[in-house]
């Protein structure tokens, strides 16, 4: 059952966010030390719970640049993929196979962060977060959620996207093989082995970096058998590299789509590709009527939630209340997700997306 939300610690960055313009910038991010910051600093990554922005590449009217939509303070973004074989790139738009239609730039400092035109492909967008993470090193980790919509095709496969990604993302980068690694050098046998044994690092030392989450597509959900879809196919990317002793290129954790009663990775016919999934991706109002929420929460796994307004009582999608919309990030919390995504862009309920929450 939920914790009552007066037992759980509420650390609410917005209230305690310092904005200093400076050129070239919006703002500047700064964060609080004020009561209970201690202990989210202190707590493992998947002991906390964050809130972010759905399709945050699309909304151009409230965040005109990229930078715009980090500036919130949010802990998520998510960026949709399509690949082009042909220009070896992953364009970022919602429905076009063969554009850009987005709010990255080519930004090549936090100096322009904020200016020049968008519409650029996926490596401008992780250019553009890379430099303001760098910009800004007390930020908290943000999870980057990709949607492959049409996967991998061509040449562009998983050991290319990986390169993709260590090249733009650089030293902000947190990896799969960061998980796998104990504090003596040696490997868990798997990333479920370190989940289980909560080898996350804390909130507090994950600052400034980023963590790349993996979807399936829905074109390519739509269309190919699942046995090609991008969870399968990374999955076996990482089981690969770990046998070869070449972990350390992986870039991505793999999700698992849907949450339900049991373990989700049962979906999986080939058992040695489900250790590989510790990180699981679903619908907020299928998740608090699954009955099954703290299994993720007891195991460490990481659990990003979408959809938050439609949980009953449904709020409006992009408007609610402040209250209503920390009270159902609470709901959301003490039930288990690490990361809450919304579509909630209109002040003043849009100050919770610098919210971090204790989990469970």
């Amino acid at each position: 059952m939920p914790k009552p939300f007066g037992l759980r610690r509420r650390f609410v960055v917005a209230a305690a966010m310092v904005l200093v313009a400076t050129a070239g910038f919006t703002s500047s991010v700064s964060w609080s030390t004020g009561a209970h910051a201690d202990d989210i600093a202190s707590a493992p990554l998947a002991g906390v719970t964050g809130v972010g922005i759905h399709n945050t590449y699309a909304d151009t009217t409230d965040y005109p640049y990229l930078a715009d939509a980090l500036d919130t303070g949010a802990s998520l973004i998510e960026l949709d993929t399509w690949a082009d074989f042909v220009t070896g790139e992953w364009k970022v738009s919602h429905d076009n196979p063969l554009g850009n239609n987005n709010n990255c730039v080519q930004a090549t400092s936090s100096a322009n962060l904020y200016t020049g035109s968008a519409n650029k492909d996926l490596n401008s967008c992780l250019d553009d977060i890379k430099i303001w993470m760098q910009a800004h090193p007390t930020h908290g980790p943000v999870m980057v959620k990709i949607e492959m919509k049409d996967g991998f095709l061509g040449g562009l496969n998983a050991t290319e996207f990986d390169s993709y990604v260590k090249a733009h993302l650089g030293s902000t980068l947190y990896s799969p093989a960061n998980l796998l690694t104990k504090s003596d050098g040696t490997l868990y046998p798997n990333l479920d082995a370190a989940a289980q044994a909560d080898n996350w690092p804390t909130y507090g030392s994950l600052e400034g970096k980023v963590i790349v989450e993996m979807i399936p597509g829905t074109v390519e959900q739509a269309v190919e058998p699942s046995s090609t879809w991008v969870d399968v196919v990374y999955a076996q990317h990482l089981l690969d590299l770990y046998n070869s002793g070449n972990i350390a290129n992986a870039a991505v954790f793999p999700s698992v789509l849907g949450a339900q009663s049991g373990d989700p990775r049962a979906r999986y016919s080939n058992t040695a590709l489900r250790p590989w999934f510790v990180v699981f991706d679903g619908d907020a109002a299928t998740w608090v009527n699954d009955g099954n929420t703290q299994w993720y929460d007891t195991n460490h796994y990481l659990a990003v939630v979408t959809d938050a307004e439609n949980v009953s009582p449904a709020l409006s999608d992009t408007a609610p209340s402040l209250a209503d919309a920390q009270a159902r990030v609470s709901e959301l919390a003490a039930d288990g997700a690490s990361f809450v995504s919304t579509d909630w862009n209109t002040a003043p309920a849009n100050a919770v997306l610098s919210e971090v929450l204790t989990r469970g």
